[in-house]
């Protein structure tokens, strides 16, 4: 069965995604989502002022607000209906699984089958809907106290504005939750990350523009430009290599009868670990609470001389002390959210009672510390890797003040999404060949 999977994906070729009627169905329709998604970006929220915010958003492209606007496709800088995004949904989605761990009322619920999911996703549903409607109450607050040269951000401020950009911006997380949920449903992908990936892709454009605008101008050299150009080919072919790079723990399953008078057959396979179990998560929790206090600075006025503004300017982008917290920060969400969400005492446990064994390791609690000796070495190895990946661009992007979408946040986002998207897509054209080789083989009676 595996050499035939392997003759199926050797074999893909454009005829065979011609035929994958599914698929295509499936492609169409996560294209019209995104187009339905790109198209909310741009409806402004009722009661501002467009240029003023245009002004706010080019001089705090630096903090917080320059990540949320990269992650919100433009929205966050244009002020509108899809400012949040899905951020309050992802964030709900952590914290839940945080509180998983913790209680043993939600481990229990989670161990609960299908019935059990459904109730956590739940109150993840109702829990980015608390984060939206506080969020969205902190940006009306900050939206009344943004005032330019050309006048105030909110034309009318009071209650009325703060109530309608709290409603507007909740139901434009909401609908964006729905559309994510559409994508995974009915089209091709994880719809959350397909969201945040075509956010990042629709900018990238625009970004390339403006970078190639400054080096005619002269404020970028020619060669700065060759080598950051070349940088960021570099970097991702090397998320590509070990985004891949798994470390295969061999399993060995009991001895099994198949055929009377045939000897038994003993299967073995092996259980996959990735480098990088935690993913994007390190890198956009650091960044966020590293850059809250320069964005809490630029909401708020506050004297650049006093304790707390001192504190701002030391931990703005591409500052020294927030380098090194942002390295700190990393290693630490490496490797709390890789024990969050792989318990190597769960995989032992599974294989016990499967009777399956790692060969040269004892069942049970020897076996739980085999692997989790792997998963830290692993961890350690993909903390480094994030922080090489991340840390290398801030420092080049914050000497020639570049935007975030070539940072290593950024990439690390659409070469994860791109790479998971081009799994499944070969996973479904992988499944049609199956089907249509069933087909054949019952029309010549073979099955």
């Amino acid at each position: 069965m595996a050499s035939l999977a392997e003759s199926l994906a050797k074999n893909f070729s454009f005829s065979s995604f011609k035929k994958a009627e599914d698929l295509k169905k499936r492609i169409w329709f996560t294209l019209m989502v995104l187009v339905v998604y790109r198209f909310g970006t741009y409806i402004p929220l009722p009661g501002i002022n467009p240029g003023v915010i245009s002004d706010f958003a080019k001089s705090h492209a630096n903090s917080l607000f320059g990540i949320l606007d990269m992650f919100s496709g433009g929205a966050m800088g244009r002020m509108t209906v899809f400012s949040l995004n899905i951020m309050p949904y992802i964030s709900a989605s952590i914290i839940i699984q945080l509180l998983t761990a913790m209680s043993p009322q939600l481990t229990a619920l989670k161990k609960d089958g299908e019935s059990g999911r459904r109730k956590i996703n739940q109150y993840t549903r109702y829990s980015a809907v608390l984060l939206a409607l506080i969020q969205g109450y902190g940006i009306s607050v900050g939206l009344e106290r943004i005032i330019s040269h050309s006048g105030p951000a909110v034309i009318d401020p009071g209650m009325v504005f703060r109530f309608t950009t709290m409603t507007s911006l909740t139901g434009g997380t909401l609908f964006i939750m729905w559309l994510g949920e559409q994508i995974s449903a009915r089209g091709i992908g994880n719809g959350s990350s397909i969201i945040i990936y075509s956010g990042i892709v629709a900018n990238l454009p625009a970004a390339l523009f403006n970078t190639f605008a400054m080096g005619k101008q002269g404020a970028i050299s020619v060669m700065a430009l060759v080598v950051l150009l070349s940088l960021v080919v570099t970097v991702i072919a090397f998320i590509v290599f070990m985004e891949k790079a798994v470390r295969k723990i061999p399993i060995q399953y009991p001895k099994r009868q198949t055929m009377a008078n045939m000897p038994a057959s003993q299967q073995n396979t092996h259980l996959p670990l990735k480098l990088n179990n935690a993913g994007v998560i390190p890198p956009i929790f650091a960044s966020s609470i590293l850059l809250l206090p320069a964005t809490i600075s630029g909401f708020v006025s506050v004297n650049p001389d006093s304790i707390f503004g001192k504190i701002a300017n030391s931990f703005s982008h591409g500052k020294p002390l927030y380098m090194i917290f942002f390295l700190i920060s990393i290693v630490f969400f490496a490797y709390f959210y890789t024990a969050i969400m792989f318990d190597p005492k769960d995989t032992a446990d599974n294989l016990k009672k499967s009777g399956s064994y790692i060969p040269g390791i004892r069942p049970g609690d020897s076996t739980a510390d085999y692997i989790d000796t792997i998963l830290l070495k692993l961890t350690s190895i993909g903390a480094l890797y994030l922080c090489a990946i991340c840390i290398l661009p801030e420092v080049i992007l914050s000497q020639v003040a570049l935007p975030f979408y070539f940072g290593g946040t950024s990439l690390l986002i659409v070469v994860n999404t791109s790479i998971d998207t081009m799994n499944q897509f070969q996973s479904h054209l992988l499944a049609q060949q199956y089907e249509g080789l069933f087909k054949r083989g019952k029309a010549k009676g073979l099955i």
